[in-house]
């Protein structure tokens, strides 16, 4: 007969049954968390996940505090496959296709992912979770639209901060229409205007706003005011 050792596991290596269902119970929270927010977005609150997920309440507290601590772990996911698409971007060593690709993945992520879609829409609701990948999310951007300058297929006056701006104006196309595949014709005609060409003969105006707003600043993915509260949060 086996016996645990010191680290908690069996002679065969197997980890006792109270772990296992431990973190097999957190995995079904967070998938159902994903469903329950795609489907109905931040007000849906801890209580529905858990009853989502086929567990009792007590189980969903006893691994997340609170909702926020529960959005929390998904938007840091979430902000880690944005990552990952620009990344992927900014080492595409055709330009181009590196950005346009970068901007289809993200927006593809907004149109299936309503949590993602608010934070991206309403900085109010933002959470912390999402600034440990927002410098690199930065600096990807800078590069892919620096080498696209430079290979000469993006126009010269667009900025970094402009993809941005995109991003949330895609995410609004599906927030407003509830046609999760609509936003494809908008980033077509957006990106025609993107890339540059001999009949570019007007600047683009609003430089000195963007660079007043830095919509990639705490305005873009930044923590909720030490007042604010997702909704439906349970308070300590």
């Amino acid at each position: 007969m086996a016996t645990p050792s010191a680290s908690g596991e069996t002679g065969e290596g197997r980890a006792p049954r109270p772990r296992r269902d431990r973190e097999a119970n957190r995995g079904k929270l967070l998938a159902a968390a994903r469903e329950v927010f795609r489907d109905h977005g931040l007000r849906a609150t801890l209580d529905d996940v858990a009853r989502h997920a086929g567990l009792g309440v007590g189980t969903a507290y006893r691994h997340f505090p609170n909702k926020q601590a529960l959005i929390d772990e998904l938007v840091d996911d979430m902000f880690a496959r944005v990552e990952e698409a620009t990344r992927e971007g900014a080492e595409d060593a055709d330009a181009w296709r590196g950005l346009t690709v970068g901007l289809e993945r993200v927006a593809e992520l907004q149109a299936l992912d309503r949590g993602l879609r608010e934070v991206v829409l309403h900085s109010d609701r933002a959470v912390p979770a999402g600034l440990r990948h927002r410098e690199q999310i930065r600096r990807n951007v800078d590069l892919v639209v620096e080498r696209a300058k430079r290979q000469g297929v993006l126009r010269a006056d667009v900025e970094p901060w402009d993809l941005v701006v995109i991003q949330q104006m895609l995410a609004a196309v599906t927030e407003r229409s509830g046609e999760p595949e609509l936003w494809r014709r908008y980033l077509r005609l957006l990106l025609d205007g993107l890339r540059a060409g001999p009949e570019r003969t007007e600047p683009l105006p609003g430089e000195d706003y963007g660079k007043r707003l830095d919509v990639r600043g705490s305005n873009w993915i930044g923590p909720p005011s030490p007042s604010a509260d997702v909704q439906g949060t349970p308070r300590d």
